[in-house]
């Protein structure tokens, strides 16, 4: 009877063993990808404790194979994983953007997953592309987004349709298993965590407070903090008053300036005047092609007919081909001036989103109707987000309008206008990894609620609105909260709690976030406890003047005592989640050297400016492939050389602005005969030089 027990218990399970082969789409017999498989069908292997460490350890290359499969793997060792990711067919999308490549190591790395087989299987079993293997595994949908809107302009060849379509094809919804949804369930702390699973971590956490580390001190009216993305881990610090300084991977404060323009720079002394250096945005392939976006007021030099009291200038500058701590301020390149009439409700912050393009985010400046009446020139931009494209190759324009901007054939609307309505922005986020439930990009600003007011608002710009009359998503109470300063939507490693949360505060050092939420308000709001110097060890102090975001994306906070831009009071904070160490291990990057600019735009365009997408764009007086060849006008006569612009290299016996004049006389004749013919040699060389090096690659 025992033995018949047996042999029921076997029979029943074989054939829920073969239902459930029947059920996912498969034949009967056919190897069940519900079960752990490798992508060829066999079993993963549990890791030795000696790779285990390894995958923690490990900072780069193939190592990102282990870090994300630090038990069980279809790469049980070093040389499986390096085999993975440099594959041929792994290596058919590559880019030169840091993020992008994070994403194309991850992706490749899902070969090597204990899942892969269903990751690399559609729904019904089949394989995503039947005439050859799948580029990519099945993606979750949060995560295909993601990847889409992080590569899309750096992989076009993969991007082909646009988001629904390219994510109805590549992601699931269907509560199957995507990558990396698995990690989100046997790896609590990986980067990339759910709604679901942030709302449960929350409620866990709900009274704890956060902390904050003192970074930096003593600096001067601190205004930002911004990344390059280029793997350096360096942060670069705006002061008001027109400098921009290095902090390194090791915190160290770099003595010479990264950008210093204080002469051009109109800045305010009093508490209310926002004049001074505003912004700074690194180009998205900043690593490749070094261009860098700023923007400042600065006096009205060619405004000086009508009442403005300055200009809001946005410039492009290129890093020093010699010094990659340092700007070469002779590569400026105006984009476009604003004339501006009061010193406050200004902007003029410079945000790239993951898409590649440039937004600009204007204030109202605090002009009335009567204003704009008087006001000329450039003051449609007044109160309005602006959306340009700076990846040209025109060297007339430093930009073009984007087709899908609102107003691209309005009449009554400049076509760079994104949106408008804006009273007083301070500081606008974009979510590089989720998009809104439009599919659009998630943008959220602060701003203030009026003209005239200091109450303020949490606004999610959305392409074409006028937020004169569109309601906020926040309202903030103006008995509790001054002017709104705006932050980041916190994406970092160190603390689970905040992630996916937008992070934002006032001057007067309150803090609150912002979290998705499931019911009728799709946002709720929740004021951040910071935890007291004794617990934490460091406490908030000053008016909050900033935000700063570094490449893991952690959240840094600038305060200052002062309002005087001469006072050395500022200070830069970096947010901590007490429950996590500060740097967790998995939270770890490598750290890169910053590079000298490689380009071959870079390396020959020597007499004028590179565009951002490799084209050498001449300065007044040269010509040629890079701008090598000098242009006299009137050329130079009786074989003179143009060597500088407007400026030739006579032959002997011949001066003038063109040579024109001849001056060879009858008792020097024979003298000189000599020395002409090597005179003339060395011309006709520099003549041969000339030529050569103007199409020389």
């Amino acid at each position: 009877m025992k033995h018949l027990k047996i042999v029921l218990v076997l029979a029943i399970a074989a054939n829920v063993w073969e239902c459930g082969d029947t059920k996912f789409g498969g034949e009967k017999g056919e190897i069940s990808p519900r079960r752990r498989r490798c992508y060829d069908g066999s079993l993963p292997k549990r890791l030795k404790k000696r790779d285990r460490k390894l995958s923690l350890d490990s900072g780069s290359g193939s190592e990102v194979c282990h870090r994300l499969y630090p038990r069980v793997s279809c790469c049980p060792n070093r040389r499986a994983a390096f085999q993975i990711l440099h594959r041929r067919d792994a290596r058919t999308f590559s880019t030169n953007n840091t993020e992008c490549s994070r994403l194309l190591e991850e992706l490749r790395c899902a070969r090597c997953s204990p899942n892969a087989q269903m990751l690399f299987h559609t729904p019904n079993g089949a394989a995503a592309v039947p005439s050859r293997e799948p580029d990519l595994p099945l993606l979750c949908h949060d995560y295909c987004r993601e990847f889409y809107y992080t590569c899309r302009g750096h992989v076009p060849e993969l991007f082909q349709a646009d988001v629904d379509e390219f994510c109805q094809y590549y992601s699931r919804r269907d509560g199957g298993l995507c990558f990396p949804d698995f990690q989100r369930v046997r790896r609590p702390d990986s980067n990339y965590l759910g709604d679901e699973k942030i709302e449960d971590i929350n409620r866990k956490h709900k009274h704890n407070c956060y902390c904050v580390q003192e970074v930096l001190s003593e600096l001067r009216q601190p205004v930002g903090v911004v990344h390059c993305g280029d793997g350096s881990h360096r942060l670069f610090i705006l002061e008001k008053e027109g400098f921009v300084r290095i902090l390194s991977h090791t915190m160290e404060l770099l003595k010479d300036p990264f950008l210093d323009i204080h002469k051009l720079v109109q800045s305010g002394m009093k508490a209310g005047d926002e004049r001074g250096l505003l912004s700074l945005a690194f180009h998205p392939n900043y690593r490749k092609n070094g261009k860098l976006y700023v923007s400042y007021t600065t006096n009205q030099e060619r405004w000086a007919i009508g009442p403005h009291d300055h200009i809001l200038r946005v410039v492009e500058y290129t890093v020093s081909r010699k010094n990659p701590n340092q700007v070469d301020t002779r590569t400026v390149r105006v984009l476009m001036e604003v004339a501006e009439l009061h010193r406050k409700h200004l902007g003029g912050q410079l945000l790239f989103s993951p898409d590649g393009l440039l937004h600009i985010f204007l204030g109202d400046g605090m002009i009335t109707l009567d204003d704009m009446e008087e006001m000329d020139g450039l003051s449609d931009f007044t109160g309005a987000a602006l959306r340009v494209d700076v990846d040209t190759d025109s060297c007339a324009s430093p930009y073009t309008i984007p087709k899908n901007n609102p107003y691209f054939n309005s009449t009554n609307q400049p076509p760079e206008i994104f949106a408008h309505g804006l009273h007083d922005p301070g500081r606008c986020a974009v979510d590089r990894h989720h998009a809104d439930t439009n599919g659009s990009l998630l943008i959220l600003c602060t701003d203030s609620s009026g003209r005239n007011t200091s109450t303020g608002r949490v606004l999610q710009l959305v392409k074409g609105k006028d937020y004169e009359n569109e309601p906020s998503i926040f309202d903030l109470k103006s008995t509790v909260i001054s002017t709104p300063v705006g932050g980041f939507i916190y994406r970092g490693c160190q603390s689970r709690r905040l992630y996916g949360s937008y992070v934002f505060g006032d001057r007067n050092g309150n803090l609150q976030v912002l979290q998705r939420s499931g019911g009728e308000r799709p946002w709720q709001e929740k004021t951040l406890c910071l935890g007291s110097s004794t617990s934490c060890g460091a406490s908030l102090t000053g008016h909050i003047l900033g935000f700063g975001e570094d490449e893991l994306g952690e959240v840094y906070i600038l305060t200052s005592s002062k309002s005087m831009a001469q006072s050395h009071s500022g200070k830069l904070y970096k947010l901590l989640d007490p429950k996590r160490p500060p740097v967790p291990k998995e939270c770890r990057r490598p750290v890169e050297a910053p590079e000298m600019l490689s380009s071959p735009c870079s390396r020959q365009c020597k007499n004028g400016h590179c565009t951002p997408t490799g084209i050498c764009c001449c300065s007044p007086g040269w010509e040629g492939p890079f701008c090598r060849v000098a242009k006299c006008e009137p050329v130079c006569r009786n074989g003179g050389v143009c060597v500088e612009p407007s400026k030739c290299l006579c032959k002997s016996g011949f001066s003038g602005a063109q040579c024109e004049k001849g001056e060879r006389g009858s008792e020097q004749a024979e003298g000189d005969k000599n020395k002409d013919g090597i005179l003339d040699h060395l011309i006709d060389m520099t003549s041969y030089l000339l030529d050569l090096t103007s199409y020389i690659v």
